[in-house]
């Protein structure tokens, strides 16, 4: 028994000298929560390989319209900074990309609008650079008389020499998985499923990441769209 009330007499002890050593805190002051762990990008999806029952070309007017797609273009410019933790010895920098519109609540407010044809243009310098295209696609209940309602929708971009695509702020992908949205090769296509199922009143993001390459290479051309089009599957 008196080993027993020994031991309680000891734990009580040791429990009073730990909440001596954890700081107080004050009245009325909030502890600060811990920062929110960035959501995981959305699995990719394949396209479909069917053939499509309904296709709009978003590189005139009249087919962006049906989306409500508003074109918006900037270029993107490599910036130095410092290097990242653990860098080897001897590397003193690191280089990003400037602007990241592909990421959520982007500002484009002050971005130049382009028409829809504007995206054939050739952008850039030429050589090693990059080009954003940024739009809001809005699922119409009807497209003549097609019924979007259900269907399956898969954008396609296809630029002049690569493309990243970013849909509501995240980049598709899966390491060791075929990934659509990120590049694909020299001159292919990017088909990314926006929806397996889409509704009326459904909004898209975009933001497609127009690469001229290869990079290695420096090549004499510019950054431009040959097709840039919404198909849909049932």
């Amino acid at each position: 028994m008196r080993k027993q009330v020994f031991i309680r007499l000891v734990t009580y002890a040791v429990l009073a000298a730990l909440s001596m050593m954890i700081p107080a805190i004050p009245t009325g002051q909030a502890q600060t929560p811990s920062p929110a762990a960035a959501p995981a990008p959305p699995a990719p999806q394949m396209p479909p390989s069917l053939v499509p029952v309904k296709v709009i070309d978003l590189m005139t007017a009249e087919g962006s319209a049906v989306f409500g797609a508003q074109w918006k273009t900037m270029e993107a410019k490599i910036v130095e900074g410092p290097p990242i933790a653990n860098a080897m010895p001897g590397y003193k920098t690191s280089y990003d990309i400037q602007p990241h519109a592909g990421e959520p609540r982007f500002d484009d407010s002050s971005w130049p609008i382009i028409g829809a044809k504007g995206l054939a243009d050739r952008r850039g310098g030429g050589k090693v650079s990059f080009i954003w295209y940024r739009a809001n696609l809005t699922i119409p209940a009807k497209i003549g008389d097609f019924d979007t309602s259900g269907a399956t929708a898969v954008l396609t971009a296809y630029v002049d020499d690569y493309a990243e695509v970013w849909v509501n702020g995240q980049m598709p992908r899966r390491a060791g998985y075929p990934s659509p949205a990120a590049i694909q090769g020299f001159n292919m296509p990017n088909r990314v499923v926006l929806a397996d199922v889409v509704k009326p009143g459904d909004k898209f993001q975009i933001a497609i990441f127009g690469i001229n390459g290869p990079i290695s290479v420096a090549p004499m051309n510019f950054v431009w769209f040959r097709e840039a089009k919404i198909e849909f599957f049932r």
